[in-house]
């Protein structure tokens, strides 16, 4: 249930930061991609678009309440609507 709470949340707050309203209201001039491309572009722009987490004793070093959230930003063309993701995982440091 928290998880869910905290991904709502996220998207809420995301969604009243960049509201998809922009592309109808002229707002943004890019929207040949669809409503939801442009809103896209900004909240992958805020959210980055890579991670370092530090790895200790073979387990991701995270505090207490952190943790890891990949985001779709888009509702029409991300994963399941015709867009495929890839995510690419690199490790750096020593045995």
């Amino acid at each position: 249930r928290k998880y869910l709470d905290l991904k709502s949340d996220m998207e809420v707050a995301l969604n009243k930061i960049v509201p998809a309203q922009w592309t109808r209201d002229g707002t943004f001039l890019h929207t040949m991609e669809g409503e939801d491309d442009m809103p896209g572009h900004v909240k992958s722009s805020l959210m980055g678009p890579s991670l370092n987490v530090p790895i200790r004793n073979g387990r991701l070093a995270l505090g207490t309440w952190q943790g890891i959230y990949l985001n779709e930003h888009r509702d029409q063309g991300g994963w399941g609507g015709g867009h495929q993701r890839n995510i690419i995982i690199t490790l750096q440091g020593q045995a």
